[in-house]
């Protein structure tokens, strides 16, 4: 496999997934949330003509997010892994990861920080809450890449120890 995309949602560990299988096959990776925020998070006008040239190229791993890019990645994905975790193990990651980042005051992506966390309670676009928002957005998008994408193949893993477990064969 040549061409990997690590699917879940948020707090699954798509980005630590996609970081582990790119170092164990010695693939290019890509994080797309480095190239879809720009400052102040506003989106990268340049964001989709790098995901077009990133699934041109003929290896690497990425995540598969962002609407405009999934049909552009997986048309060109040979394998989704999709961490399709129980909701309270994401949530109670999603929640920690959250907290460390905003009281470390971790910059994530070109100079973006994690809101403050009392804005979990008042802004429906707060991380927290547009993950448990779209935690079964997957079930739909999986199967239906692989309907239109017959090449592709999909590992579904559903806990921890699987992952682990698919991450020692490679």
């Amino acid at each position: 496999m040549q061409r990997i995309l690590v699917a879940g949602t948020t707090g699954t560990g798509k980005t630590t997934v996609a970081r582990t299988v790119a170092e164990r096959l010695d693939l290019p990776r890509t994080e797309l949330d480095a190239l879809f925020h720009g400052p102040g998070w506003t989106p990268r006008p340049e964001f989709l003509d790098e995901v077009r040239a990133l699934a041109a190229s003929e290896r690497w791993v990425t995540e598969w997010q962002y609407p405009a890019a999934r049909p552009l990645l997986a048309a060109r994905a040979e394998l989704i892994v999709w961490l399709d975790l129980p909701v309270r193990v994401t949530m109670r990651r999603l929640v920690r990861r959250t907290v460390r980042r905003r009281l470390r005051r971790e910059e994530l992506w070109n100079g973006n920080l994690e809101a403050p966390l009392w804005t979990v309670l008042t802004d429906d676009d707060h991380v927290v809450r547009w993950a448990w928002s779209t935690r079964h957005l997957l079930a739909e998008l999986v199967p239906a890449a692989q309907r239109e994408h017959p090449h592709l193949e999909v590992v579904r893993l559903r806990t921890q120890r699987a992952v682990d477990a698919w991450l020692a064969t490679l």
